[in-house]
This record gives structure tokens, C-alpha cells and sequence, in this order.
């Protein structure tokens, strides 16, 4: 029989009976306050606010989101909610669309556990829709973005699911539905019933990020938030669903995880500080290493064609995700998905132009010969003191053979922009600025960077006015 951990809750005098995990995480949510957020948090809140916008601009134009404004043209636009670049849809689509937007880039910050790595900003994009239909101030939205800040890192944390064969959007799922709930005022039965249906329905294979990938590996968690919010608002409406989907027979723990506990009644809402922002458009894990080989590249001065071999050393997460280890073999580029989750070319490309932004994944950088040759050159290879460190430190080694000989070596362990180096205020900006700049004005991205530094003063309207203003998508 399965363990069970389960709180107590009190119906009518003199009568308790048992809380599903999802309940007590649904309390979790409803209790939670803006008071409660300390200022130093409301700070990380607002500074990955503002980078999760900067991604979004920066990705106005690219083809995955040409097509999902076709898709929804051809449904149907027009409702409360604004797209960003123009234009308005209703609720679910809204979800959809600024999720892809955030996400598709891949410069959207991270949160690393031993057993999983998930993007808790991605949850941005369906709240920000929520909180515009229902007219949430920005003190509402920073809360309900720490609830689902806080569902989804800890749930990593204690139920991780890769390594089984699924996909970090299975505890996205609780995590989503939980900050949509907390912005639409759900009461704690309303979450819990959108937790539990969310949480049943949406369980995605890992194949998402494995082999050959897809536009779906930036789109999986877009797809999910736009369902979540669906679900949500019918969990609104009265429609129930399985409490007990995280404990229960045939449910998450015993399909998936296995026993795992978190003790909600005692969590805080400070997970954020503990999300990494990206210094460089690139996956997570190969941050560290793009700081190691352009710290060479200043230092040394040398180009590609000087390059005889690139020796990489790093810990088994990254070798396995971005490495090729047992999520594909990685030197062979020809996509923008694959090319932003391949650490030999995110090296490689780092050298020839001296950092790696989104325009290193343009299709007609990635086919270049340069780039293409220098690929073959670049060694990965797990190191076991370096897994031991991970997560609270992401090492690595690299060692640059030069065709004359010389031998170039750099380890580093974490960049500005790690939660044990946090990015400040002012290069959250200056980064803003710079991704947001082909399709924003500097007077444009001046008047968002000064409504998310005052959103505790700034209604979610407010904010999403800001944003539309932008040249909208093709």
C-alpha cells in the first residue's frame, strides 16, 4: 500500500478528515500574500519580469510565432486579452501566444535541481492573460507569479521525472495552474480541482528535447499554459477533478515519480532567488562554458582558424542534455532548436563571433562553413568531481589546442546572473534593451523598464498596454 502524507483539515466542528497534496498546495496558494514577499524578492520577481518581456520582443518576428498568429487569425482574434506586438484574443490563446514569445528564444532564466532543470518564468505568459482579464494589479501578479515560481522549483526538486522519460512540463502543470488560480481568485477548492485536472491531463514525454528537435521544444510549455488556463477556468465553472492525482492510484507517484514529500503548510515564497538568469541565448547548462571560452577569446585573441582541437569538460547533466550524451548526438547542426542545445556549436560560435545572442542562431549563420568545420574540432566529455558540484555550482573545463601548439585552459563555475551571482538590476536592463531593441523603440523600452520597476504601483493592464505597443508580427 502507498505511503500517505496527507494534512488535516477541519469541515464542521468536532469533524476533520484528510487533505489531498494537491489541496494542501492549493492552500498554499490561496494563503499566499504580496506582504509576504520580501523586498529582495519582489526585486528577483521584477527582474525576470522584465528579462521574460525582453524575450519576448526579441522573438517577435521569428517563424514559429509568424505561425501561431496564423493559427489564431484563422480561429478567430478579438477578445480581453493583448497579444504582444498587437492586436488582442481571447484568454487561452492569449496564454499561448505570449508563452511562445517568452520561450522561443531560450533566453528565459532557470532553475536547476540534481535531477531536473525547468524555465520557472515560463508560467509568465498565461498569468500576465489571466491577470489582464480580470484586471489584477502588479502586486498581484508578482504574488501569483511566486506561487507557481515556488510549485514548480520545489517539485523538481523533490519529483524530478527526466530521467523516467518526461518532460519538466509535468510539474509545470501543478505550477501553472496554481499562479493562474491565485490571479483569477479562485478559492482554495476551485485550485484545487484545477491543480488536479491539470496535473492528470498534461503529462508530456521527454522526447520534446531529445534527437533531432522540433519547434515543439520551444513550444511544449506554451502549448501547456494555454491548457492549463483552460482548465483552470473550467475548474472555475464548478467542473471537478481527481484530488487525489499526486498520491493516488495510478497518479503521478505511482506512475511517474515515486514517493516523494513536500510539506507545503511550511513553504515560503523565496524560490525565485534561487532561478538563474542567462547571460548568454544559449541552454542553461552551457552558460558557464560560453564565460570559459570568451574569457580565453579576450584574453588570447586567437580565432578559429587557430583552433586545432576544443576539449570540454563538464558535468553529466549538461553532457547528457546539451553534450551529446544520452539525449543525442549534438555535432550535427542545422536548426536553430538544435543549434541552441548543442554545446559545440554554442562554443564554437561563441569564438567566431565573440558571444552568442540570437543572431547566432539565424539559418544562415548556422550553415556556414566556418562554424560547420569548427564543429567537428569540439570534444565533450563528463567529469565526475564536476557532477558532484552540480547543482549549486556549475563547473566546467576548457582546453583550447592551438595549431602552433599552445595549450589555453579556463575552468569556471558560475557567471553574473547565477543565484550565487545574481544579475542586478541594471544588466537586467541593459540586456532588456539589447534583445528588445530590433523590435522595440528606445522610448518603448524605456517606458516598459519603468512600469515593471514600479509594478507594485502598475496594473497588469497597464503593463500589458506597454507591451502591445510594439511593431506587431508578420
Amino acid at each position: 500500500m502507498r505511503m500517505q502524507s496527507h494534512e488535516l483539515k477541519v469541515n464542521a466542528p468536532g469533524h476533520k478528515q484528510f487533505m489531498s497534496r494537491v489541496e494542501q498546495m492549493a492552500e498554499f496558494a490561496n494563503r499566499a500574500q504580496f506582504e509576504a514577499l520580501r523586498p529582495d524578492i519582489c526585486q528577483q520577481l521584477k527582474i525576470r519580469i522584465l528579462d521574460s518581456l525582453g524575450c519576448a520582443l526579441g522573438a517577435l518576428h521569428a517563424e514559429p510565432i509568424r505561425r501561431i498568429r496564423g493559427y489564431i487569425s484563422e480561429v478567430g482574434s478579438g477578445g480581453s486579452c493583448t497579444l504582444i506586438g498587437g492586436g488582442s484574443t481571447d484568454l487561452d490563446r492569449a496564454a499561448l501566444y505570449n508563452s511562445a514569445l517568452i520561450r522561443y528564444l531560450d533566453f528565459n532564466d532557470s532553475y536547476l535541481a540534481k535531477g531536473e532543470t525547468c524555465h520557472p518564468s515560463d508560467n509568465l505568459g498565461a498569468i500576465l492573460a489571466a491577470g489582464e482579464h480580470v484586471g489584477a494589479s502588479g502586486r498581484d501578479l508578482m504574488t501569483a507569479l511566486a506561487v507557481a515560481y515556488q510549485i514548480q522549483c520545489r517539485l523538481c526538486d523533490a519529483a524530478p521525472v527526466r530521467s523516467r522519460g518526461f518532460d519538466h512540463t509535468v510539474q509545470g502543470s501543478y505550477a501553472v495552474a496554481a499562479g493562474i488560480s491565485k490571479i483569477l481568485g479562485l478559492d482554495s477548492s476551485q485550485t484545487a480541482n484545477a491543480i488536479a485536472i491539470s496535473g492528470t491531463a498534461f503529462n508530456a514525454l521527454r522526447v520534446t528535447r531529445t534527437g533531432k528537435l522540433s519547434h515543439w521544444k520551444g513550444l511544449a510549455y506554451p502549448n501547456l499554459a494555454a491548457c492549463c488556463t483552460r482548465a483552470t477556468l473550467l475548474a472555475k465553472h464548478g467542473i471537478t477533478g481527481p484530488l487525489e492525482v499526486v498520491e493516488g492510484d495510478k497518479g503521478l507517484m505511482d506512475a511517474i515519480t515515486g514517493y516523494f514529500q513536500v510539506s507545503w503548510s511550511g513553504e515560503d515564497l523565496g524560490c525565485v532567488a534561487r532561478t538563474t538568469v542567462k547571460k548568454y541565448n544559449a541552454e542553461i547548462h552551457s552558460q558557464t562554458a560560453i564565460e570559459a571560452v570568451l574569457t580565453l577569446l579576450r584574453k588570447y585573441k586567437f580565432s578559429g582558424n587557430d583552433i586545432k582541437r576544443m576539449d570540454v569538460e563538464i558535468f553529466d547533466v549538461g553532457y547528457n542534455i546539451i553534450g551529446g550524451g544520452e539525449e543525442g548526438d549534438k555535432s550535427t547542426v542545422s536548426t536553430k532548436e538544435q543549434a541552441d542545445h548543442s554545446l559545440p556549436y554554442i562554443l564554437v560560435v561563441a569564438i567566431l563571433d565573440g558571444q552568442v545572442m540570437p543572431e547566432q542562431y539565424a539559418s544562415e549563420r548556422i550553415q556556414r562553413e566556418d562554424v560547420q568545420t569548427l564543429l567537428g574540432k569540439v570534444s565533450v566529455q563528463p567529469r565526475k568531481l564536476f557532477s558532484e558540484r552540480f547543482p549549486d555550482e556549475m563547473p566546467c573545463r576548457v582546453k583550447i589546442t592551438l595549431q602552433d601548439g599552445r595549450i589555453l585552459e579556463r575552468e569556471t563555475k558560475d557567471y553574473e546572473g547565477f543565484f550565487t551571482r545574481p544579475m542586478s538590476w541594471e544588466m537586467a536592463v541593459a540586456k532588456f534593451n539589447k534583445v528588445a531593441s530590433p523590435n522595440a523603440t528606445a522610448v518603448q523600452q524605456a517606458s516598459i523598464v519603468e512600469a515593471v520597476a514600479n509594478l507594485e504601483q502598475t496594473s497588469v493592464r497597464e503593463l500589458m498596454k506597454q507591451r502591445s505597443g510594439q511593431r506587431r508580427a508578420d
